[in-house]
């Protein structure tokens, strides 16, 4: 398995060529860019196929691979929404990582696929959403990049099972699961999701959690929370996972870039099943 680390692991405004140099002097494998906020550093819904080609160029320079890209803009364009012109500007989201992803060489797009809540019924989400992930199927096939669901606080795809089912009635090797092990926590067990799962996880977030704080200030470094670690590892070698483990973790109030550096070894230990040289 690869050591990988998100964008965001990084403080806001970090130049690109820092996060590539610090991210291989850590002994990252690869760096997971998001489509950033207008005026952003790095990706947007602006970025052109010259800048993109530059960007690419850079994290080859520095041996960083990059095989994914995340996205903070689903948050406010759900594809779960009553509302088609916000369903709309979701989907364009999607199909600016889709674009993105096919110029930069990465094969996975992280996509979440919906939010219930007081003005989305789960049925409406489960409905919706689904719409809208086959109508951007025949672009995904189109591009060989592929579009990985994920489990986040969405209070929506509550079950593996459940999941499962969901992946399979999109019935594309395109259409996949980005695995979140810290999310899962708060209603189940990572080993047992991945373990249903299977060959649907196309990609893998990692971060760790203790549960009896039970809300987002339980969110802790690797290895300081409830994750069974060897479980997890052992459940993904089952499945054949040999991909990226992609570390979101929140920065330190202190020293922030030392995060960057700690979480390599934690990952390091995590895959090898003991300590980091």
């Amino acid at each position: 398995m690869l050591k990988s680390v998100n964008q965001w692991c990084f403080p806001v405004g970090t130049p690109l060529h820092n996060v590539f140099a610090m991210s291989r002097d850590a002994g990252f494998d690869a760096v997971e860019l998001n489509v950033n906020p207008a005026g952003g550093v790095g990706l947007t819904m602006d970025t052109t196929p010259s800048e993109a080609d530059a960007i690419a160029k850079l994290a080859r320079d520095h041996g960083i691979q990059l095989r994914s890209i995340s996205t903070s803009l689903m948050g406010k364009n759900p594809l779960s929404s009553a509302d088609p012109d916000v369903r709309a500007q979701g989907r364009n989201v999607v199909m600016k990582q889709l674009d993105l992803a096919e110029r930069m060489g990465a094969d996975t797009v992280l996509v979440v696929p919906g939010v219930v809540n007081a003005a989305t019924s789960y049925d409406d989400c489960y409905e919706r959403s689904l719409s809208e992930l086959q109508r951007l199927l025949p672009e995904a096939e189109q591009r060989a990049v592929r579009m990985g669901i994920e489990n986040v606080w969405n209070k929506f795809l509550l079950s593996p099972l459940e999941m499962r089912t969901y992946i399979d009635t999109l019935n594309s090797p395109y259409a996949g699961v980005y695995f979140d092990v810290g999310n899962i926590l708060l209603y189940g067990f990572p080993q047992q999701w991945i373990r249903i799962l299977g060959s649907r996880i196309v990609k893998v977030h990692v971060k760790d959690f203790k549960t009896a704080v039970g809300n987002g200030s339980g969110f802790v470094p690797l290895l300081a929370g409830d994750v069974n670690w060897p479980e997890v590892v052992a459940a993904l070698k089952e499945i054949g996972y040999a991909d990226t483990l992609t570390a979101e973790i929140g920065l330190y109030s202190a020293n922030p870039l030392q995060q960057v550096y700690d979480t390599a070894r934690q990952l390091e230990a995590i895959i090898k099943g003991g300590p980091a040289a």
